[in-house]
């Protein structure tokens, strides 16, 4: 099965190949996060920090600015545990989106969990000092009510700015541009790459391929955010307790948990070997020239 798959995606990009365009990048799109260039992101993790920090201050709480190491510590805690390839972990746990789920604040979460590595350690002690009360109070004022995941790490990694709340979302308004705000909000860079006719060919082929195994998805991006809507839909937006569901809420729990690890493992294998040789061939061009 992998060589036919393998062999279908090799059509696809030689039949799509004379229509290539060689495109580069506009001006001023850098390669990272929300199309920021390295330097640019660096200072937008920064400045957040600084005003959560604040902005915590003035709720009343204690909170350390992260520095920029540990907030991309946190971005790239995303499906990786010691010990395990990526292909690994999503083989185990899917994207660890429902599979990891406790209902727990990431503060007091002790396996994975990229959201608790983005806080930074000392952040973390600080929340744990405090009262069950307290820590209530405090992750509505950090996070606010609607979901208690989308940690500025989290959003960041995921570029979803929209689940944010509290002095986390305060603090990334005056950061970022509306539109990036947004749910909506796509990465201009992974925008020119599905425009390039190699990468449309091969969505299609990734398209039929998932469809085939029961998955109704369009794209690769959408399947993430998909998950966590089901799962806030379950889970009270994050705050309700695996030890506290009903049975029948553990019987969908464990339901989505199977269904994540089915299209995590279809999509992952798809994406590494049909969308990322074409993905990285494109970007390659569109950034021939230094990105600073």
């Amino acid at each position: 099965m992998k060589e036919i798959i393998c062999a279908s995606s090799l059509a696809v990009l030689l039949a799509v190949s004379s229509a290539a365009a060689q495109t580069q990048a506009p001006k001023g799109l850098g390669t990272e996060e929300f199309g920021l260039s390295q330097r640019e992101l660096v200072q937008a993790i920064e400045k957040t920090e600084q005003l959560i920090a604040r902005c915590m201050t003035e709720q009343g709480f204690q909170y350390v600015a992260a520095d920029h190491n540990t907030v991309r510590a946190g971005m790239s805690a995303d499906k990786i545990l010691p010990g395990l390839s990526e292909e690994e972990f999503v083989n185990r746990y899917g994207f660890g989106i429902s599979t990891f789920y406790t209902g727990l604040p990431p503060q007091l979460s002790t396996g994975y969990s990229p959201a608790r590595i983005g806080l930074g350690e000392r952040n973390v002690q600080i929340f744990r000092t405090l009262s069950p009360a307290d820590q209530v109070a405090y992750n509505r004022a950090l996070l606010g009510e609607e979901d208690l995941t989308s940690t500025f790490a989290v959003a960041l990694e995921n570029e979803d700015l929209s689940r944010t709340g509290g002095c986390t979302r305060k603090a990334v308004s005056e950061v970022f541009k509306p539109d990036q705000l947004k749910a909506s909000h796509y990465n201009p860079q992974d925008a020119l790459i599905n425009k390039d006719p190699r990468m449309k060919a091969a969505l299609s082929f990734w398209q039929r391929e998932m469809k085939k195994a029961g998955y109704e998805y369009a794209h690769p991006d959408e399947i993430e955010p998909d998950l966590r809507n089901r799962l806030n839909a379950l889970t009270e937006g994050g705050k309700l307790l695996v030890a506290k569901m009903s049975t029948d809420q553990k019987t969908a729990m464990r339901k989505l948990q199977d269904f994540e690890r089915g299209v995590a493992v279809k999509s992952f294998k798809m994406s590494e070997e049909v969308l990322k040789p074409v993905e990285e061939r494109i970007q390659e061009e569109m950034f021939s020239r230094k990105v600073q």
